[in-house]
């Protein structure tokens, strides 16, 4: 049983320094955090522009005069709960898009030839106590365990958070973009002012353009309703989706990588 944990210890060690130097994950984590970003920020331009049509449509104020009395109605009123969620969103994208930046960041700083140095140094002192058949002091394998964590950890997280969000999530990320995407524009379709009354037109004239405006003016209510419910559901998707990406499942997977390296390392250390 020594022989085969000492061949596991040599192989992990061999394994450890090849892949710092080798760097297999940097650039394949580095492509996905740029992917990520693009995603992030062509959300964030989307929330931008939705923002600026509904602000667009609040302020408008359609005048009516149906018999000489005088109406004013602001249907995109009814935007203003969605144009909240959307600012919020909007926050948010750009929270994620520095989510990724910092990512980027990381990989390259953990990609740093002074870190695979160190990395090789204490995975060859830890590998040599168990050559000696003696016991690496605590302190040798804490170290390790928290250079190999700066060292892989951002990039095998990186990796695996992009392979869950295309098995899991990209099909409603696609789905829920493309919608927000179309709403600036079915938003400011809805928002066509009303031709002003010509002060030729008789009484009856006058009722009967009110009238065919009115009912318009209705089928713009429910097109704006129907536009607002949509939107918010889309958007609240993508907000769990980036959450989900940028923050859950990162966390998830470091707990996990930091769980299997230090009990990786106590049994090797204490099979040695």
């Amino acid at each position: 049983m020594h022989i085969v944990y000492r061949f596991l210890m040599i192989l992990a060690v061999v394994g450890l320094v090849a892949s710092s130097w080798l760097a297999p994950l940097d650039s394949v984590a580095m492509h996905q955090a740029d992917a990520g970003l693009k995603r992030a920020l062509v959300s964030f331009a989307t929330a931008r522009a939705l923002n600026a049509v509904i602000s667009v449509a609040q302020g408008t104020e359609v005048s009516m005069q149906p018999a000489g009395m005088g109406v004013v109605l602001t249907p995109g009123q009814l935007l203003d709960p969605v144009n909240d969620l959307v600012e919020q969103f909007s926050h948010l994208m750009l929270a994620a898009s520095v989510a990724f930046g910092v990512q980027k960041v990381l990989i390259s700083i953990g990609a740093y030839w002074v870190i695979s140095l160190l990395l090789t140094a204490a995975a060859l002192a830890w590998a040599w106590c168990h050559l000696r058949q003696q016991t690496p002091p605590a302190w040798l394998s804490r170290s390790l365990i928290i250079i190999v964590m700066l060292r892989f950890a951002v990039p095998a997280v990186g990796v695996g958070s992009d392979l869950l969000f295309e098995k899991f999530l990209a099909a409603d990320y696609d789905a829920s973009q493309q919608i927000i995407s179309a709403a600036p524009a079915r938003v400011a379709s809805l928002d066509l002012p009303l031709p002003p009354a010509s002060a030729e037109q008789s009484l009856v004239d006058r009722i009967r353009s009110w009238w065919s405006h009115d009912v318009d003016l209705k089928a713009r209510f429910d097109a704006l309703r129907q536009a607002a419910e949509q939107a918010t559901e889309h958007i609240i998707t993508l907000i769990v989706i980036f959450l989900l990406q940028t923050l859950l499942i990162p966390l998830l997977l470091l707990w996990a990588l930091y769980g299997l390296a230090s009990s990786a390392f106590d049994t090797l250390r204490g099979n040695g």
